[in-house]
């Protein structure tokens, strides 16, 4: 088993505030997105990830570079605070969440398309029924 790390970024996307959750997990990056609404406090993002972080759902894997350097913790403070300032979520993660969409989308179409054809088959049934009915005088 490898190493897992997870990171949460909340960012304001107009006019709501989402959050992206990045879980890293054996060189593979998957991606989860969540919309709070209105702008949420510390203390209500760190009670929705420990009551909800496993009802989320995440994207299909994408392979991704792990590096694991340890580095000047004033460095980490200025990336940290660097991270905070920028506006977005990271280009692995938007293709994750991409790929989420488009495989939510394939499921929704299938579905429709199946949807779709159960109907005209019960109208067809229904009309052949009435076809039978009035050659027999009824």
């Amino acid at each position: 088993m490898g190493k897992a790390s997870g990171k949460l970024t909340v960012y304001f996307e107009e006019p709501l505030w989402v959050g992206v959750f990045e879980r890293i997990e054996d060189g593979k990056l998957s991606v989860a997105k969540f919309t709070f609404g209105a702008e949420p406090k510390d203390y209500e993002v760190y009670e929705f990830v420990l009551e909800h972080y496993y009802n989320l759902e995440f994207s299909p894997e994408v392979k991704a570079v792990v590096k694991s350097v340890s580095k000047n913790p004033k460095k980490v403070q200025r990336e940290i605070i660097k991270q905070m300032s920028n506006i977005g979520i990271g280009t692995k993660s938007q293709q994750a969440l991409k790929l989420q969409q488009d495989q939510n989308r394939v499921g929704r179409k299938a579905k429709s398309k199946e949807k779709k054809e159960a109907e005209a088959k019960y109208q067809f049934e229904l009309k052949q029924q009435k076809r039978k009915e009035k050659r027999r005088g009824r």
